[in-house]
């Protein structure tokens, strides 16, 4: 276990942090956990203080490990802040995502420690073929990114095909990159615009999602056409 470089700040263990996590349990964070996760495997803590309580901990890949097999949501999110991506192998961060059934522990461990992966290259691709849907969502949320950045590493008009053909059917924790990848194509591909607006029309994946006041729907078609707006302003 790595030592603390902070002098004031004694390493806690893996008990020591559940506690921790515990004492800082929020209700209304307690009810967004009850919509996906199973009673009695979160306590429910805001992002704001799982990020203070990584920076508190610093770099600690065996205390993550640790965190990790408690099986509390709220500890796995902690863990994927502070676990290092260097020391996790292919099979390693394959049995992590087949470990969990909760959507956004998922995301947290694909955007802190798979993403930064050199092993994302060869599990995508695995991922966005299997039929385990947190495996699936796993492989399609590490699409968006690229459609962004290296969209020569991608087939984009195969990729809409895909999505064309599969987002009817997927279980909604793979709809939402899904969905996310198709907006990203048609925000960042004038050539591809009208049909990405197409199949977003056709499928209607998250045309009633309730947003905020202010906030953009992630209904494809509004998300795609709100974003080209505010680039041409």
């Amino acid at each position: 276990m790595e030592k603390n470089t902070n002098s004031k700040i004694p390493a806690m263990n893996a008990a020591e942090v559940m506690q921790q996590l515990e004492s800082l349990s929020n209700p209304t964070v307690q009810k967004q956990y009850g919509k996906d996760a199973p009673e009695g495997t979160y306590f429910g803590v805001t992002t704001g203080d799982l990020t203070k309580l990584s920076k508190q901990i610093k770099r600690n890949h065996p205390l993550a490990l640790e965190l990790w097999a408690t099986e509390n949501q709220d500890a796995r999110m902690l863990a994927t802040l502070i676990a290092d991506h260097k020391l996790l192998t292919e099979e390693n961060l394959d049995a992590l995502v087949r470990s969990t059934n909760y959507p956004r522990v998922v995301e947290w461990l694909v955007k802190n420690v798979v993403a930064n992966s050199p092993h994302r290259i060869a599990l995508r691709p695995k991922w966005m073929d299997d039929t385990f849907p947190m495996a699936r969502r796993a492989g399609w949320l590490l699409v968006p990114n690229l459609v962004k950045k290296a969209p020569d590493q991608l087939d984009l008009p195969a990729l809409l095909d895909r999505i064309d053909a599969e987002i009817a059917d997927a279980p909604e924790p793979v709809q939402w990159p899904m969905n996310h990848t198709l907006a990203e194509i048609g925000i960042n591909n004038p050539d591809l615009r009208a049909r990405a607006i197409a199949i977003g029309e056709k499928h209607k994946v998250l045309i009633d999602y309730p947003v905020s006041k202010g906030c953009t729907s992630p209904y494809a078609p509004i998300w795609i056409n709100e974003m080209v707006s505010r680039q041409k302003s």
